[in-house]
Order: structure tokens, then sequence, then C-alpha cells
């Protein structure tokens, strides 16, 4: 299997530059090689998202499983419950679902068909989201977790944006833009008031707000070719 088979030599110089900078925080940050595995795993992962490749989920195992155990070190248990209880069996599933749905001929890499929310969908998933981020941070404080607001708000957002994915809607990477950028709020506050050394954690979610942000252009680019070539 040729996992870069379809990549544009942007796609892969910025997979090339992305590992490079975690291989030199690994060394001059004295970061875990549990950070480094977590952090380059997760990158394969959503960068064969935006390329609708299904082999994403394979690394998905991996940095979802090492990603909770980070986390639980650092009493950030909104994020382990997500990743070992929710995204970790997701893999499995979504594996299976976009097989299902794959195209009969990929465009620019891609394997899946892709859709869009409709307005109702929209409406449902907000008024879903609001309610459940709230009850969530009440929660987590009850537990005593730290950051609970922000923390609650990336875990309800990550679920959703996951089932959005899951169901192979475009607008999954705009609820991922919200979920990265919160994310590296959420790690650096950790970091400044824990100590660690971690920081490719920072990295991480850094790359992953510049490839969700490429992500919503190129399914959005990609759905509007399969909607065309539908109604020929």
């Amino acid at each position: 299997m040729n996992i870069l088979r379809g990549w544009t030599l942007f796609e892969k110089l910025w997979l090339v530059t992305f590992t490079l900078v975690n291989v030199y925080l690994f060394f001059a940050w004295k970061d875990t090689i549990l950070g480094l595995i977590t952090s380059i795993s997760g990158m394969l992962c959503v960068v064969l998202v935006a390329k609708g490749k299904v082999s994403n989920y394979y690394f998905g195992i991996i940095q979802t499983g090492t990603y909770a155990y980070i986390s639980y070190g650092y009493g950030l248990y909104g994020e382990v419950m997500l990743n070992a209880l929710f995204y970790f069996p997701l893999q499995f599933v979504g594996i299976y679902l976009w097989r299902k749905h794959k195209t009969e001929h990929t465009v620019h890499g891609e394997e899946i068909q892709i859709g869009t929310l409709t307005k109702k969908g929209w409406i449902i998933t907000l008024t879903t989201f609001l309610a459940v981020f709230v009850l969530y941070a009440f929660l987590l404080a009850e537990l005593g977790g730290n950051v609970v607001w922000i923390d609650s708000a990336t875990t309800i957002l990550s679920v959703v944006a996951q089932i959005l994915m899951l169901k192979r809607f475009t607008e999954q990477w705009l609820f991922w833009i919200v979920v990265n950028v919160l994310s590296i709020a959420l790690w650096l506050k950790a970091l400044i008031l824990q100590g660690g050394n971690d920081v490719s954690m920072l990295v991480m979610w850094s790359a992953f707000l510049i490839n969700s942000i490429y992500g919503y252009y190129n399914w959005s680019k990609v759905y509007k070719q399969q909607k065309g070539a539908r109604m020929e």
C-alpha cells in the first residue's frame, strides 16, 4: 500500500518538515520518546484524513492510545476520556465505514465519498454541542481537573468533529480548526503551570491546525468535483 500516492509536493514537504522539527525538539528539549511517537503518528493520521485516505485510522490507533497516557500525567482528564474511551475504539469503526464508502475513482488521492451538512444538520449539531459542553465542564470540575472549560470545549468539539468525520462531512474541518486552537492554549497553559518536557504536544497541535485549514480547503474542492461528476 503506497500511502504517498496522489500526494502533492507541498504535502510531502509539509510532512517531512514537521517530522524533522519533532526530531529536533526531541533532542533539544529532551522530550519523551512517547511524545515523539504521539506527535508523528498523529500528524500522519490527520494528513491522511485531509487526503481522504482510509489508512489514517491505523496511525490514529497509535496516536490516541499514547496521547491518552500523556494527558493523564498532566491531569487533563477530559482529554484522557476522549481519547481512550471515544477516539481509540472509533478508529476501528472508521476503518469499516470509510471502506464502505470508497469512490470508484480517486481525486487528488481521495478514496471516499464526501458530503456537507444541511441547515437542519447545523442547528442540531450546534445545539447539542452547547448543552453537552456546559454539563461536561461541571463534571470535570467535580473530578478535580485543570482548565475545565477549555478541556470541556476541546473534548465535546472533538466528539462532534469525529462524528462528522465518520460520516464524511466537509464541515468536520471547521470544528477541528477550533479544537486545535483551544488545544494549543490548553497545552501551553498546562506546560507553563506544571512544567514538563512534552513540547512536542504544542508542535503537534500547531501542525494539526495548519492541516485542518488545508483539509477544509481540500475537502471543499473535492466535494464540488464529486458533485459535478454525479450530475454528469
